[in-house]
């Protein structure tokens, strides 16, 4: 199942900000929730117990369920490149995912929901699948109906947008537009995660 709960709790169980609100909690509360969390040390995590937090890193910042990520897991491992990069390719490119690097939602739990609610559009034909697969030379954008709403009137005058758009994307903040140029490579995926932990996960 997905995570439904307080978000920046994820944050401060995966030791990193997951989410951009989060930056600013976590530096208040770098320690895990709950009563014992300031006693808490991470430094006496097992091995085991590293690899699986890794793992969940991942789940919780690409807001995918275990299932979900096990199914990539195995796409991935089918792919003809290192595994862990693979995984890293798919879950970018997921249309949930695309939707938050284009700077068209503030958060992944966000742009999840803008698809779920039928915002969002793939080569002019509405998706609302998050765990869609986008395909390089797709180009993705916001129904023109939806578009005078606040989120994405926003969206249109750069408010989400990172201080450096994805290089394998070409976003149109203003036409609130986005296409996938390339299969993302690593070195361009911005993400606080150790994916050769992920490997090891799955591989043990």
């Amino acid at each position: 199942m997905r995570y439904t709960g307080p978000k920046v709790r994820l944050s401060r169980r995966a030791g990193v900000p997951l989410t951009r609100k989060a930056v600013k909690y976590f530096e208040q509360r770098p320690y895990p929730p709950g009563e014992h969390g300031r006693k808490t040390s991470r430094r006496n995590t097992g091995d085991y117990g590293v690899r699986l937090l890794e793992k969940q890193k991942l789940r919780w910042y690409y807001d995918v369920s275990e299932r979900q990520l096990r199914r990539y897991w195995d796409l991935a491992v089918r792919r003809s490149g290192q595994s862990g990069e693979e995984l890293l390719a798919i879950l970018e490119t997921r249309l949930a995912s695309v939707v938050l690097r284009a700077g068209l939602a503030p958060s992944i739990y966000a742009a999840r929901q803008y698809v779920n609610h039928g915002h969002i559009q793939v080569d002019g034909r509405k998706v609302d699948i998050p765990s869609y697969l986008v395909q390089p030379g797709q180009v993705i954008s916001v129904r023109e109906r939806s578009r005078g709403m606040q989120p994405f009137v926003a969206a249109a005058e750069g408010v989400y947008a990172d201080e450096r758009i994805a290089a394998y994307l070409s976003v149109d903040h203003r036409n609130l537009t986005a296409t996938l140029l390339a299969r993302p490579m690593r070195e361009q995926i911005a993400v606080p995660v150790d994916e050769h932990l992920v490997v090891e996960h799955y591989s043990r």
